[in-house]
């Protein structure tokens, strides 16, 4: 088994598409790659906002049904249908992402509603009884 993968809480997010679309942006400037999984609904709006949310980028993406055109961005409903490579998986959703062990590094993102503060509260749990240690970033104490 490889190294462990790397999970790490952003919570307290005002706006959850729009913090994965300022860290999509910056992990992309470091060249990297990245997955961002959810629902469809939100993935299909993050689609949308990927093009709009900043006047000066255009972050390149694709869905994961789509061919491999080199997009540093992939849109997935199941990650677990793509290879984890080094890219980073951004988790959007309320669920485990299916498959989350075989990738370096694992975002979740948990915004401000009770429904999102709940179901991250029980991913806490299943990832810290599988032995994960969990790093976290809590977005009420500055500015991200």
């Amino acid at each position: 088994m490889g190294p462990r993968t790397r999970i790490e809480f952003h919570f307290n997010v005002h706006e959850g598409r729009l913090h994965a679309c300022r860290l999509l942006r910056k992990v992309m400037g470091q060249g990297l790659k990245s997955v961002v999984t959810g629902e469809e609904a939100d993935l299909q709006q993050l689609d949308q906002l990927l093009w709009t949310f900043s006047p000066l980028d255009f972050l390149p993406h694709r869905w994961a049904h789509q061919p491999d055109d080199g997009s540093p961005i992939t849109l997935a409903v199941d990650p677990a249908v793509l290879e984890p490579g080094e890219a980073l998986l951004v988790n959007l959703g309320h669920g485990v992402p299916r498959g989350f062990e075989s990738w370096t590094r694992l975002l979740e993102i948990v915004t401000l509603d009770d429904l999102a503060r709940n179901a991250a509260r029980q991913r806490w749990r299943h990832y810290t009884g599988l032995g994960y240690s969990l790093g976290q970033h809590d977005l009420s104490k500055g500015s991200a």
